[in-house]
């Protein structure tokens, strides 16, 4: 029995740890620049992202939510990812202020995938929200359908993209 409580103490002290390594997210601010194109994010309409790295003191922005999604999906990362965050568009103003501090843990989120919505960068937006109930109601609105995190696969985020070639009507 003692060992047993020893093994739960211990237990609970690394599960602390880790939460206390989680960081929160940071405001999109001017000196915010996305992580593939190096352009001011704030220059950009729709939802964000920002992927924080062990070791690093601030996260990398990503323009569209398709980035950051694509960025995690790939693997390929130069640190081990300890958040990822993206713009809860249930809370936004509009399309083109997704807000500063309205941010989810992507691993939460309910994202629109498929519709009409097209991110800062011009191509396809998968569009986060913080509830099922707003993801399905923009999905009625704007098409697509919802899926969570662990749902979305390379495809839905990696596949190419022709600028201009998109729908008549997105957005």
């Amino acid at each position: 029995m003692r060992y047993l409580l020893i093994f739960a103490v211990l237990l609970l002290a690394a599960c602390n740890d880790e939460a206390r390594d989680v960081p929160p997210p940071l405001a999109m601010s001017e000196d915010a620049l996305g992580h593939y194109c190096q352009m001011h994010i704030l220059e950009h309409t729709g939802p964000k992202g920002q992927v924080h790295l062990a070791g690093y003191a601030m996260p990398i922005w990503f323009s569209q939510v398709r980035d950051g999604l694509a960025y995690i999906k790939l693997g390929e990362r130069i640190a081990d990812v300890t958040a990822f965050y993206v713009n809860d568009m249930g809370k936004a103003t509009d399309w083109g202020q997704p807000g500063d501090n309205n941010w989810l843990a992507a691993e939460s989120a309910y994202y629109v995938v498929g519709s009409d919505a097209v991110g800062g960068m011009g191509a396809p937006e998968l569009v986060p929200f913080g509830t099922q109930e707003d993801a399905v109601s923009f999905a009625r609105e704007r098409g697509g359908m919802v899926k969570r995190f662990a749902e979305i696969v390379q495809s839905d985020v990696l596949a190419p993209v022709e600028i201009g070639s998109l729908p008549a009507g997105a957005k």
